[in-house]
C-alpha cells in the first residue's frame, strides 16, 4: 500500500514539473523582453502598419467613364495613344512603369485627406481627385484647407466622405493603362496621373 502511495505521489510530482515546464516555455515564447521575440513582434507590427497604410482597397483600374463636364485637353503634352514613363508612386509597381495614354483632360486636381466612411485609419494626402469628382464643388477651384464631399470611389470608403484639400493645381490629368513593375498586373483606365508625373520615353 505504501509503495502504491509513493508511486502515486511521484507521478503527481512529475506531472506538476512537466506542466510547469510547459508553462515556462509558453511564457518564454510570448515574453516581449526576449530579443528574438521582440524582433518578431516588431515585424508583425510593421506588417500590420503596411497593410493599413497601403491602398489595398483602391480600385486601380476603372471603367474608363469620366465625370460629366470634364473637358478634354485640346493640345496635351502627351497625346492619346502615346506612351510615357510614370514618375509617381500612388501604388506599388507604378513608379517607372510605361504608361499608355488613354485620355487627357484639363481640370483642377487635388490631393486630399479624409476618413473613410467604412471606418479605419484616416487617409492622408491621397492623389488624385479632380474637381469634377467632388460633390457640387461649384465652378471656382477649391484651395488648400477647404472641405468638400467626395463623389467618386477610387477606393473603398471614399465616396461620400468629407475631405480636406491638401493641395490644388490646375493642370492636365491623364487616364492611363500600364503594367505594374512588381507584379505584372495589368491596370486599365487608371485615374489619375498629372502631367508633371509623366516624362517622355
Amino acid at each position: 500500500m505504501t509503495k502504491n502511495k509513493f508511486l502515486l505521489m511521484a507521478m503527481s510530482a512529475l506531472t506538476a514539473v512537466t506542466l510547469a515546464a510547459c508553462g515556462d516555455t509558453e511564457e518564454d515564447s510570448m515574453n516581449p523582453a526576449d530579443p528574438d521575440n521582440q524582433s518578431e513582434m516588431n515585424e508583425d507590427m510593421d506588417d500590420n502598419m503596411d497593410e493599413e497604410m497601403d491602398h489595398g482597397g483602391m480600385d486601380h483600374s476603372s471603367s474608363g467613364e469620366v465625370p460629366e463636364g470634364l473637358a478634354e485637353a485640346e493640345s496635351p503634352t502627351f497625346e492619346v495613344g502615346s506612351q510615357a514613363i510614370m514618375n509617381a508612386d500612388h501604388m506599388p509597381g507604378m513608379d517607372g512603369a510605361t504608361a499608355t495614354i488613354v485620355g487627357a483632360y484639363d481640370t483642377t486636381v487635388y490631393a486630399l485627406s479624409f476618413t473613410p466612411t467604412t471606418g479605419g485609419e484616416p487617409v492622408e494626402n491621397h492623389k488624385w481627385v479632380i474637381h469634377e469628382e467632388l460633390e457640387d464643388p461649384g465652378d471656382t477651384p477649391l484651395s488648400a484647407g477647404d472641405e468638400a464631399a467626395i463623389a467618386t470611389d477610387h477606393m473603398e470608403g471614399m465616396e461620400g466622405a468629407t475631405a480636406t484639400i491638401d493641395s490644388a493645381e490646375q493642370t492636365t490629368v491623364y487616364m492611363v493603362d500600364f503594367t505594374t513593375t512588381d507584379t505584372d498586373e495589368e491596370v486599365t483606365n487608371h485615374k489619375w496621373v498629372t502631367e508633371s508625373e509623366l516624362s517622355a520615353e
